[in-house]
């Protein structure tokens, strides 16, 4: 059974209907170790907002009805484009709540958003983060993350903007022998977003976020090596680099252009850590894996080396480029499939 639109919420779980200020109260209680508790967790909420057709209405309020760590339920009224009804959840509870609106069509006539909660006070919140199974940082929500690498993954203008200038800054580290500029143009390439999106679109089978992704990483990472490259012939031409400047041992960056074993171990764990930054929303974690990948000084590496004529440098530094792009896109396979089996075995406990 549903409500009609009104102040009231409906807490699932419980026998009666809450009023609406009710909810926002902080109700204090014991913890089990018997002391007292201010109602504040840690635990990630999240705020759904659903707008359907008013036949559909009644039974998304069912539907949320069914799932555990989901509170304050509410069948608002109609908008200007349909009936609204939202909740607030644990944020572990999100993945399974979508699915089920999704078998009821809702994004098909309809909205659906969802948004975190920065602040989260009551026993409501208590009730949904005792009944959630796992725990919120390991939660898995697949059309959040869908959405995100889809978004990441779209071959634009501010893309390729970006990739230019991340491996002209790359470029630049390699011909000063500079790590720290080396660094930098890690951190501004934007190529991990694509690799994220060939894995989760092979991992869900959607193969048109694959085709995307490879489009902007086969027109990205070549036109940035071409562009570097026409910028070093004009350098070269003004005298501004010689092929003594990459030449010789002792430099500091000589690491992009020597792929091996420790190139696969180091593509694979950036991949993994990559993946679980993204389905954590672990944004620091994210910037360290940038740091720790060589795709983008490999391909300005290899501009420079091209114009130099240092061609072993350029084959090299391609091949660094190439086990870099398939060990991050393969451990982040690996990583998905072992969250989703690894959140399955959580909600059979």
């Amino acid at each position: 059974m549903h409500e009609e639109p009104g102040n009231t919420v409906r807490d699932e779980g419980a026998d009666s209907i809450v009023d609406g200020p009710e909810r926002q109260r902080a109700v204090p209680r014991r913890t089990n170790d018997g002391k007292p508790n201010d109602g504040l967790t840690d635990m990630a909420m999240l705020h759904l907002r659903v707008v359907c057709p008013r036949e559909t209405a009644g039974r998304v309020v069912d539907a949320l009805g069914e799932h555990v760590g989901v509170v304050a339920v509410r069948l608002s009224g109609e908008s200007s484009h349909g009936w609204e009804v939202t909740a607030d959840l644990a944020r572990e509870s999100a993945d399974g709540v979508l699915q089920s609106l999704h078998a009821l069509d809702v994004g098909d006539a309809g909205m659906i958003s969802m948004e975190p909660l920065d602040t989260a006070i009551g026993s409501l919140v208590d009730k949904a983060e005792k009944d959630a199974p796992g725990e919120g940082a390991d939660a898995l929500i697949w059309d959040e993350l869908t959405t995100r690498t889809g978004e990441d993954s779209v071959l634009t203008g501010t893309f390729v903007a970006f990739m230019v200038l991340a491996t002209l800054l790359a470029s630049i580290g390699v011909v000063t022998d500079s790590p720290i500029t080396v660094v930098g143009a890690m951190v501004v390439g934007p190529e991990f977003g694509p690799l994220a999106g060939i894995a989760v679109g092979l991992a869900r089978r959607r193969f048109g976020i694959v085709r995307r992704a490879c489009l902007a990483l086969l027109i990205g990472f070549p036109l940035a090596i071409v562009v570097a490259g026409l910028l070093s012939l004009v350098a070269r031409g003004a005298g501004l680099i010689h092929s003594s400047d990459i030449t010789g041992g002792g430099r500091q960056t000589e690491f992009i252009y020597h792929p091996g074993w420790f190139s696969v171990i180091t593509a694979l764990v950036a991949g993994t850590a990559g993946m679980l930054s993204l389905t954590s929303s672990k944004s620091a974690a994210l910037v360290g894996v940038f740091i720790s990948v060589t795709t983008i000084p490999a391909a300005g590496n290899a501009a420079v080396a091209g114009v130099l004529g240092q061609w072993n440098e350029t084959w090299q530094s391609l091949a660094q480029l190439g086990i870099n792009l398939v060990g991050i896109t393969a451990a982040g396979i690996v990583t998905l499939t072992a969250l989703r089996y690894g959140r399955a075995a959580v909600r059979a406990a």
